[in-house]
């Protein structure tokens, strides 16, 4: 299996479980690595034949946005949702970064595979 991934996209957005963590945005940060196939895609060269990494940045920057999550593990969970079921990648792994949200400590995140890796 063959992965595109993206690297740091920062999101600002309401996360945390703390009264004032509800009402600033915060900037959160997220790693994808998405399974694919590319070869049919660098045979013919086009973007119609592979996993649009620019149309997900678009789609998880405004979900992530939109969001209100408590937990950082949820908005995980359903960002790989989004990335199993509309871009029909059979595996992906996520990772949301929330800096300095222990004190003493500059990255706190989770990180979570899901589907299958072939």
């Amino acid at each position: 299996m063959d992965t595109i991934f993206l690297r740091d996209l920062r999101i600002r957005t309401i996360v945390g479980i703390w009264e004032w963590e509800r009402r600033l945005p915060q900037v959160v940060s997220i790693d994808l690595d998405m399974g694919t196939d590319i070869r049919r895609a660098a045979g013919s060269d086009q973007i119609g034949d592979t996993l649009d990494y620019k149309a997900v940045t678009r789609r998880i920057k405004t979900f992530v946005a939109d969001s209100r999550f408590s937990l950082i593990e949820t908005m995980a969970e359903q960002i790989a949702g989004i990335i199993l079921g509309e871009f029909a990648a059979p595996w992906v792994r996520v990772a949301v970064h929330k800096p300095w949200a222990s004190r003493g400590s500059r990255d706190v995140g989770v990180v979570i595979e899901r589907g299958t890796k072939t």
